[in-house]
Parts: structure tokens; C-alpha cells; sequence
């Protein structure tokens, strides 16, 4: 079965390892994408170091979205 990811964040990658260890915790698993990072290793630009997105499936976007909004209220 597929599951379906949703995007609940984008920042730096120091916070988007730090929301990780949290959600983790919390028992939601989460997948981070880092197009600079990937763009690096493919030998070319690719993108903006503090857009790092960090996605959870879509069953735990409630529960990761309030995680996130206490962890850094903006």
C-alpha cells in the first residue's frame, strides 16, 4: 500500500533534524528533502540551503502540524 506524504515544514536543516528527533518520539515517522544537499552531490546547484522540506504521511499531518507550531510558533 502506498502512503501518502504531506508536507508539514520548511527550514533549515538543523531544524528540520530537530523536528525529526521530536516526531520520532511521538511515534510519526518522517522523510526530509534537501534539494541543495542532493543538488551538491550531483554536481550542480539546487537550491536554497534554509528550504528543506520535511514531509509526514498524510494520516499524522494533524498531530505533526501542531507538533511543529508548538515547536517553533511563527
Amino acid at each position: 500500500m502506498d502512503t501518502i506524504l504531506t508536507l508539514v515544514y520548511t527550514g533549515s536543516d538543523v531544524n528540520i533534524q530537530f523536528l525529526q528527533n521530536i516526531l520520532e518520539k511521538a511515534g510519526i515517522n518522517s522523510i526530509k528533502k534537501n534539494n541543495y544537499e542532493s543538488g551538491l552531490r550531483a554536481g550542480f546547484y539546487g537550491g536554497d540551503i534554509n528550504q528543506v522540506q520535511l514531509f509526514v504521511p498524510k494520516t499524522h499531518q494533524s498531530e505533526a502540524k501542531k507538533i511543529v507550531q508548538a515547536t517553533f510558533p511563527e
